[in-house]
């Protein structure tokens, strides 16, 4: 059996992750915001369910917490960084803070955990990395900028550590789910506000069919932890995990035009090259 960190496990994903781990007897510490949270997640499991107060934009505070998780609860298995928000808003209507905002929770937050987490696993050479990014970390959709900004940028970032673990007996994998019935899209999004019309035609839908699609999604939590306890027993397991067919259609899809496009546009790339021949590798 092995033991869980996983951040934001008050709703959605993150509770799923959490939930289903617990049933499949595993230890699972959950980080949650709110004080009233604690006694509802603990009650999951009455002594392999623990709860943590939480702020993963206090670096100091996340650092603290995985300390006193390693020398109290015992040394972490797994740790996913889960913990994060939607921001839905056309670019030029949604505030700077409001952008700032969400890369502090979905980038630093995420960024936080795991490093607090990789000096323990480092020590033993053993662990496994996680983060939720979201197919909106490998394709995006208008109305959604900030968001999938902090998304692409925390598929970088993983794709990085990924590499400078990989001989540390470390792995880290990028979760990146589609449309899960989750409170994601409900009650849980932040929401700039209207105030240009020149996207009315273009956002209005966006927003109204969202709205509308929340709490019907096609994606089953449940079934989603299942994938994830899944890849822990497998000896190679995936750098990406896609999670949702929603999430296989778009991404293949965005994939697929920006292959096109780069391929359309080769002649006039190879164009910026010295004429030598000289080649510098950038890993």
């Amino acid at each position: 059996m092995k033991t869980f960190l996983i951040t934001g496990v008050s709703s959605g994903l993150g509770r799923a992750f959490a939930a289903g781990a617990l049933e499949a007897g595993h230890t699972v510490v959950g980080t949650v915001r709110k004080q009233d949270d604690i006694a509802a997640f603990e009650a999951l499991a009455p002594g392999r369910a623990y709860a943590r107060i939480l702020d993963v934009t206090d670096d100091e505070a996340v650092f603290a917490v995985i300390d006193d998780i390693e020398s109290t609860v015992g040394p972490l298995d797994v740790v996913i960084a889960n913990a994060g928000y939607g921001l839905e808003g056309v670019f030029e209507e949604t505030p700077l803070a409001a952008v700032r905002a969400q890369f502090e929770t979905n980038v630093f937050g995420a960024a936080a955990t795991l490093q607090a987490a990789l000096p323990h696993m480092r020590a033993r050479r053993s662990g496994h990395l996680m983060a939720v990014t979201s197919m909106g970390g490998l394709m995006a959709v208008p109305g959604m900028s900030a968001y999938c900004g902090s998304k692409f940028a925390l598929e970088g970032m993983l794709e990085s550590i990924r590499k400078e673990v990989a001989a540390l007996g470390i792995h880290v994998t990028a979760i990146e789910p589609g449309s899960f019935r989750t409170d994601w899209a409900g009650r849980s999004m932040t929401r700039a506000e209207r105030s240009i019309s020149d996207y009315d035609e273009l956002f209005n839908p966006i927003r109204e069919a969202r709205l509308k699609a929340s709490g019907n999604q096609l994606g089953n939590p449940q079934k989603a932890a299942e994938a994830l306890l899944h890849i822990l027993d497998v000896p190679e397991p995936p750098g990406h995990l896609v999670l949702g067919s929603d999430a296989l259609r778009l991404v293949g899809q965005a994939r697929q035009t920006v292959d096109d496009e780069i391929s359309t546009w080769e002649e006039l790339s190879r164009t910026t090259d010295f004429p030598d021949g000289a080649q510098i590798a950038n890993n």
